[in-house]
């Protein structure tokens, strides 16, 4: 089965599209190899998979042929993201600094740059999907 596939099936990413963005922007890994969208997953993989701002890693406990409800997940997938990480997302969560109190309305430009160097600061991996050739 298809990395981005297995991805999407297991409910890491909301669709097929955006699995397959992120193994082309590297934000995909298994044994330390960034991924291409069309590699293979096979039982006993361990996958890294960077959701802004952790890196989160899955164990493939088995594939499947179809995508599965929520509930069905733990049978597929193991979630194997280290304390620290699980920890430096609820700091984040808990800093306020990514929720906005009701009627406040959008971020402005410079609220949202400040956000994005706040989830950013320690690697330099872009929000967006778009290419850049640095």
């Amino acid at each position: 089965m298809r990395i981005d596939k297995f991805l999407w099936s297991v409910r890491v990413f909301k669709t097929r599209t955006v699995a397959s963005e992120a193994c082309k922007s590297g934000r995909v890994t298994m044994s330390g190899q960034f991924v291409k969208s069309s590699r293979d997953v096979k039982e006993g993989d361990i996958i890294e998979v960077k959701k802004n701002p952790i890196w989160r890693k899955y164990k493939v406990k088995k594939l499947l042929k179809n995508r599965v409800g929520a509930k069905l997940v733990d049978e597929h997938v193991e979630d194997l993201t280290p304390k620290e990480e699980l920890e430096k997302l609820e700091m984040i969560r808990k800093s306020g600094i990514l929720s906005r109190p009701r009627g406040y309305g959008r971020p402005t430009k410079k609220d949202r740059r400040d956000i994005e160097k706040l989830l950013n600061e320690d690697d330099g991996w872009p929000l967006d999907f778009e290419d850049n050739d640095e």
